[in-house]
C-alpha cells in the first residue's frame, strides 16, 4: 500500500517498510505494470534507508541489516535509481559480514552467522556486480562472484542441513521452510556465476549438489523470470495511453 512519502505499508494496518517497497517494484516489474507515478519519492526514500555503515535498515535510522539491504538495493536497481546510493559502502558493508572461520554470512554487525543471509547477503553481490559492470568497472572478476563461494557452500552443506531433511540457521537449531528456501537459493548463487555473455559453475563436493540458477534479484528460478518477462512485456501496461472518457 503506498503512502505519500514514497514508501509502501505491508498491508492495511502493518507497518512501513523497504520489505514492502521491494515487493512492490518486484511484483509491478515482472508483470508489466510498473508506472512512474506508481514509484514517485520510493527510490528517494530506499535511498535514505542507507546507513552510515553501508548497509540498508528497514526505515530510515535504523541498523542495517542484510535482508533489508538486498530489499533496499534491489528495489533500487529495478527502479533505475541505484545511483542514488553508496555503492562502495553497501559493497565493502556487505562482504565483511561473510565470517572467515565459518563462510556463511551474518546479517549485521557482530551477529553469529545465519544459513538464511546465505542469500539475502551473497544475493545481494550479483547485483552490485552487473551494476558496477555497467559502469565499466575493469577490477571486476571475470569467473567469480566477490565473495568466497566455496566457503559459503560448504557452510551450507556441512552446517546447514538437517538429517530429517529441510535446512536450518545452524548446527543446533530447528529446521523451518524459511532457511530452507533462502539457504538454498544461497547455495545456487553460490554455484553459478553469470555476467552478461560470461558463465562459471563453481560447485563444491558432488556433482548432484548442483542446484538450479535463480534470478539473484527477484529469488525465483531463472526461467521463470524470463517466462514471466517474455508473458507480460507482450501486453499493455495498465491505464497507459488508454483513450480518456
Amino acid at each position: 500500500m503506498r503512502q505519500p512519502d514514497g514508501s509502501f505499508q505491508m498491508h492495511e494496518g502493518g507497518e512501513v517498510d523497504i520489505r514492502g517497497t521491494y515487493c512492490a517494484a518486484v511484483a509491478a516489474q515482472l508483470t508489466n505494470v510498473q508506472t512512474p507515478e506508481m514509484f514517485d519519492g520510493s527510490a528517494e526514500w530506499i535511498a535514505g534507508c542507507q546507513t552510515y555503515e553501508g548497509g540498508f535498515s528497514g526505515m530510515p535510522g535504523l541498523e542495517a541489516h542484510g535482508g533489508y539491504s538486498f530489499c533496499g538495493f534491489g528495489a533500487l536497481v529495478i527502479l533505475g535509481r541505484e545511483r542514488l546510493c553508496d555503492i562502495d559502502g553497501l559493497l565493502r558493508w556487505t562482504v565483511n559480514r561473510q565470517m572467515k572461520f565459518e563462510g556463511g554470512f551474518q546479517g549485521r554487525t557482530n551477529k553469529l552467522v545465519d544459513g538464511c543471509y546465505s542469500f539475502w547477503q551473497a544475493g545481494v553481490l550479483p547485483c552490485i556486480h552487473r551494476v558496477l559492470s555497467m559502469q565499466g568497472d575493469k577490477a571486476l572478476g571475470a569467473d567469480k562472484w566477490m565473495f568466497d563461494q566455496g566457503a559459503l557452500q560448504e557452510y551450507v552443506l556441512i552446517c546447514c542441513q538437517h538429517f530429517g531433511g529441510g535446512l536450518i540457521d545452524k548446527p543446533g537449531k530447528a529446521r523451518d521452510h524459511y532457511h530452507t528456501c533462502y539457504t538454498l537459493s544461497g547455495l545456487s548463487v553460490a554455484q553459478h556465476f553469470t555476467s552478461g555473455s560470461l558463465s562459471n559453475e563453481c560447485v563444491l563436493g558432488h556433482p548432484n549438489n548442483e542446484l538450479r540458477r535463480i534470478h539473484p534479484l527477484y529469488n525465483i528460478g531463472l526461467k521463470a523470470a524470463l517466462d514471466a518477462n517474455k508473458h507480460f512485456t507482450s501486453l499493455p501496461v495498465p491505464g497507459k495511453d488508454e483513450p480518456t472518457k
